[in-house]
């Protein structure tokens, strides 16, 4: 499917989507770093704070199935706008150091992101008013620039995040008032964000659809409903079977399998996010030849091959191949899953359709770590969350392109493969 209308122009809109993309994450990574710590310092123990962790996580869905269904009709720049007032609310309930039913309120209701990812209604909001800046061809190297600079906020934030605690403590100040310059930094972007947004245009809102929509929308969606309940369920297999192999999980059993210590294992990590960072701004040039679907599948197979492979690396260095060469391509598919969806619902559905799939996503990946620690600190069983996550994400690329191969957008109805050059 197709914009009624082509939207070419608003190059300061689409810059603007880019700096709150920027600022939102480094805000979240900043927080995300000291969050737990900073709790524990207003004196909250172990379970108190694990229950504001699950509060968080089901107030973020909550949060973003309400308000993305409803953007499109209430107006995507206002909704953006109530999501940066809700960071701040959080972030001065957090600094007053609130009781703890305020507390979980404030985490319930306001927008924080504990692991320093996406977090709130933005993501899908902006990726719909991006998608109206370009035309379908160029969309998913759009996206993939957009995945980059969210990478790089995050990463940004978190360094940064722990040094002010650092050279806080190192000025002198202890306690809560230590976490005071991250609070107040996090408050202070939150306000930016609510500037910036409120600087965009009506370009940003849906583009009118010269088709009638065929039914009454329901959860934001009409025609494409039962396209996005089927997404929606595949997407949450393959949260489902990667939250097996989540980070935190994978240091942990690098740890236990290999004894690896934190310093080699920071210097893993950062290769590999760097790497698939980066490696995600080749999804464009590729999907431009064989199709967004055929990206998605053929680059996570190869990928997730790699994972079934890593519990019978001999050793810690053959391990780290594995991974550095999977991180090459298993990335590749969230430019182009992005731009999949935005390309076959109706332009009205898409901060729906958004926030929908992300929202089966973040159920998907709930759901799996706290077995995952157990196995894998098991000797006996050590491997087995990777070959669990492998052949689950394998089965979602195969069940992907059995299910949606006919599917394909309107700009890729007539792509052909091109003739050998000589």
């Amino acid at each position: 499917m197709t914009d009624a209308v082509a939207v070419e122009h608003s190059p300061a809109d689409l810059r603007l989507l880019f700096v709150t993309r920027f600022l939102r994450l480094f805000a979240f990574g900043l927080l995300s770093v000291v969050l737990a710590i900073y709790l524990a310092v207003l004196g909250l123990d172990a379970p108190a704070i694990g229950l504001l962790l699950v509060v968080m996580l089901i107030g973020d869905m909550l949060l973003s199935l309400l308000l993305t269904t409803r953007a499109d009709r209430l107006g995507r720049r206002r909704v953006l706008g109530w999501g940066a007032w809700l960071m701040l609310l959080a972030v001065l309930l957090l600094g007053a150091g609130a009781p703890y039913p305020l507390l979980v309120l404030a985490l319930a209701v306001g927008v924080v992101s504990p692991s320093g990812a996406e977090a709130g209604p933005f993501l899908p909001l902006e990726q719909a008013a991006l998608a109206q800046f370009v035309s379908a061809e160029r969309r998913t190297s759009l996206l993939a620039w957009y995945h980059l600079t969210g990478a790089a906020g995050t990463a940004l934030g978190s360094f940064c995040g722990g040094s002010l605690v650092a050279l806080a403590r190192t000025a002198g100040l202890d306690g809560t008032a230590a976490f005071q310059p991250v609070l107040w930094l996090y408050g202070g972007l939150a306000l930016a964000l609510v500037a910036c947004f409120a600087c965009l245009t009506n370009a940003v809102e849906v583009v009118p659809d010269i088709r009638p929509a065929p039914a009454a929308p329901r959860w934001g969606l009409h025609a494409s409903r039962g396209t996005v309940q089927r997404l929606s369920a595949l997407f949450a297999l393959d949260a489902f079977g990667g939250g097996f192999v989540v980070q935190t999980v994978l240091a942990f059993w690098l740890d236990r399998r290999y004894g690896a210590t934190p310093a080699a294992l920071g210097l893993l990590f950062l290769c590999t996010n760097l790497l698939s960072g980066l490696s995600s701004l080749a999804a464009g040039w590729l999907a431009r030849r064989i199709g967004l679907l055929n990206t998605m599948v053929f680059t996570h197979l190869p990928a997730n091959g790699l994972l079934l492979l890593v519990p019978f690396a001999p050793g810690f260095s053959e391990a780290c191949a594995l991974l550095l060469v999977r991180s090459l391509i298993t990335q590749m598919d969230v430019p182009t899953r992005q731009a999949y969806l935005l390309a076959v619902v109706h332009p009205d559905e898409r901060s729906a359709a958004g926030g929908l799939t992300g929202v089966a996503r973040s159920l998907g990946a709930a759901l799996s770590p706290p077995a995952t620690v157990m196995l894998a600190g098991s000797a006996a069983w050590s491997g087995l969350p990777f070959i669990v996550a492998g052949l689950l994400k394998i089965a979602y690329d195969i069940l992907l392109y059995r299910g949606f191969r006919a599917l394909k957008p309107a700009h890729e109805q007539s792509l052909t493969r091109r003739p050998a050059e000589h």
